[in-house]
């Protein structure tokens, strides 16, 4: 028995979710999404539009491991339809700064050059003040990859803290050469 895999998923009176053949498509207030779920290993149950419950047909190893996985997926499509996913970084570093130009993210972290960034179709990115970014969109994993990109460039360094981190993230500092 999956733990997360038998909790139901509440649907928001915004987002309306439709089962056609073994695509489920999820529509909301901020985009559309659609999901393709193996309907000979799950049963896919949608209650007045109100709740959606996934159980296996069979309980076997396979059914099993992908049980908790596919209403995660479905859980997160339904909270990205209707409230979306936000990550805020943090640029720490004297002359570190973001500016955003059409389509194109421009960083200045401290090399010799300065690095433009692709911004992906779906992903919006603001900047606040200069050093201060928020990546929001409703897909939760091309949230994350674009954050996980944006961080990769240019990582926190543990002596002095410069670099770009998520907000509330902690550093391991360490201590300085001694004499």
């Amino acid at each position: 028995m999956s733990k997360i895999g038998k909790i139901n998923i509440s649907i928001p009176e915004k987002v309306k979710v439709i089962l056609n053949d073994s695509m489920l498509n999820i529509e909301g207030p901020l985009g559309k999404k659609s999901l393709s779920i193996d309907l000979d290993i799950f049963d896919l149950n949608i209650t007045e539009g109100k709740e959606v419950s996934i159980k296996p047909k069979k309980n076997n190893q396979d059914s099993k491991r992908l049980w908790g996985m596919n209403r995660s997926l479905i859980n997160n499509a339904i909270i990205g339809a209707s409230k979306g996913y936000e990550k805020i970084l943090e640029l720490s570093g004297v002359g570190y700064r973001a500016v955003l130009k059409g389509n194109i993210l421009n960083l200045q972290l401290g090399f010799s050059h300065d690095i433009n960034f692709d911004i992906p179709e779906g992903v919006k990115i603001q900047v606040e003040k200069q050093n201060i970014l928020k990546i929001s969109g409703t897909d939760k994993q091309q949230v994350g990859m674009v954050t996980a990109k944006i961080k990769s460039i240019r990582p926190p360094e543990p002596y002095k803290g410069k670099g770009i981190k998520e907000q509330g993230q902690y550093i391991l500092r360490k201590e300085g050469k001694k004499k």
